[in-house]
């Protein structure tokens, strides 16, 4: 068992910072000691196998992604990141646990789906891994398959009220889903459009020749992501589940969780860093079909109506509660099924990479304090899906996932910079971040250091996750 001893640094945990020196005893945090602390009268330093100097900076609680999509298929192809390739990168930018989605088509056993998923990730990952699993045909079999997951340790299901043919889930199949979920205390997470509106505007746009790229965005407006918060709020007023909405876009969305939250409603939301930094004007609608890049949904929207503001703003506010990627990478050979047909272009931004670093320049910036970035990339995530105490603070018994943050450093995004993932295009060109992730351990390993990468395929371990520990 390696001792680590991490020394000179200010811990940053969601309640507080301080100078304070981090003892590592192989996989866990031993200690949070008083700088220069003494062990029987002797130097610590000189009693450990490894020392990290992080005078100046920052030691804070690993990333952890409560969205990806590795290897997902979706629209005739797959997410280009593998479990290997998508943690590498996770772990290069100082993310330490992610959670990935099962995905169940319509008359595939749950349990079977998540077998194979298990099959994907094992072996495979090189950081910490847990799942959740989508439910896109909701039958008694699937509900019986719920309580059977969540003793799996997988405690969140995940909805669809758009793509209809393929996850759409109809108001009744969601009720259903939500009265178990409330019954064995799981959380249900929601992609919350309309997809009958968004169906029947596509058509109309091809059938206009409206095909490039940006009327992917136009026909998924904002109307259609508000109805449907608004809809599956009720739907779990009615029930007393707990809801989680995924990748909020829409401020008007934003606004019906706020008011949910406002009347003591366990209702939830995550918005993504492209909804904080990218817009329907500048990136989806590119010239031609650069614009391809950037297709995602729930869509860019229009920098023009201050959405982007409007997500920073319920951030701070805690009406939105955390910031994951719903990283789905596709390259721009896969990207191509879309050249005549916007509809076609598969849906997703690489991004798990840089998430840690996208939120701290909102710290720069002055969008949200140190603490909060590590509470919505850190803390939050680990107690909305059953991980807390384990993961998502620094203290003594939890795992020794940590990154030593240096502020006064510099971080240009990029292909051939930094970008790790398998695409070969990079949604964040040109980027530039006051800070960089210097070192991240992974349960007491040192994964990334000195702008190398020492972790392997096979150190990441499966999370069973318990239920949410972020409920009213």
């Amino acid at each position: 068992m390696t001792t680590t001893l991490i020394t000179g640094g200010t811990v940053v945990n969601a309640t507080g910072r301080g100078a304070a020196d981090v003892l590592v005893d192989g996989e866990q945090i031993a200690a949070v000691l008083a700088p220069g602390s003494t062990l029987l009268g002797h130097d610590l330093a000189a009693s450990v196998d490894r020392v990290i100097d992080a005078t100046g900076k920052y030691v804070i609680p690993g990333g952890i992604d409560a969205h990806t999509h590795m290897e997902m298929p979706f629209g005739g192809t797959f997410a280009s990141d593998t479990f290997e390739t998508g943690t590498k990168a996770a772990a290069w930018g100082g993310t330490t646990t992610i959670v990935d989605f099962v995905v169940q088509y319509a008359g595939e056993n749950p349990l079977e789906q998540y077998a194979l998923w298990q099959d994907k990730a094992a072996g495979a990952c090189a950081i910490d891994y847990g799942f959740h699993q989508i439910l896109s045909d909701v039958q008694d079999s699937s509900l019986d398959a719920m309580d059977e997951l969540v003793a799996e340790g997988v405690s969140s299901f995940k909805l669809f009220m758009a793509y209809k043919g393929v996850f759409l889930s109809d108001d009744g199949q969601i009720v259903k889903a939500m009265q178990k979920a409330a019954s064995n205390g799981s959380m249900i997470m929601m992609h919350a459009e309309n997809g009958s509106v968004i169906d029947l505007l596509v058509q109309q746009s091809l059938a206009r020749g409206d095909t490039d790229p940006v009327f992917h965005g136009l026909t998924r407006p904002w109307q259609a992501e508000a109805e449907a918060t608004h809809r599956a709020i009720m739907l779990a007023n009615l029930t007393g589940a707990p809801l989680y909405v995924v990748h909020v876009s829409a401020k008007q969305a934003a606004h019906q969780i706020a008011l949910a939250r406002d009347e003591g409603q366990n209702v939830f939301g995550e918005t993504c860093p492209q909804y904080l930094y990218l817009s329907l004007e500048e990136q989806l609608g590119a010239p031609g079909f650069d614009g391809a890049k950037w297709v995602c949904s729930t869509p860019l929207r229009s920098r023009a109506e201050h959405h982007q503001d409007h997500m920073w703003r319920a951030l701070r506010t805690n009406d939105l509660q955390l910031v994951s990627t719903d990283h789905c990478p596709f390259c721009m050979t896969q990207k191509q099924l879309g050249v005549r047909d916007f509809s076609k272009i598969p849906n997703g931004i690489g991004s798990v990479e840089h998430r840690l670093d996208l939120l701290y320049q909102g710290v720069v910036t002055g969008e949200i304090t140190l603490e909060r970035w590590v509470e919505i990339c850190s803390t939050t995530p680990a107690r909305m899906f059953g991980m807390y105490g384990r993961k998502g603070v620094i203290a003594p018994g939890a795992d020794a996932d940590l990154v030593v943050y240096d502020p006064a450093g510099h971080t240009s995004i990029g292909l051939g910079k930094t970008h790790h993932m398998q695409m070969d295009y990079s949604a964040w060109e040109g980027f530039e971040v006051d800070g960089h992730v210097d070192t991240v351990l992974s349960r007491g390993s040192v994964v990334v250091d000195g702008g190398e990468f020492h972790g392997r395929a096979g150190h990441g371990r499966y999370v069973k996750r318990e239920l949410s520990q972020y409920l009213i």
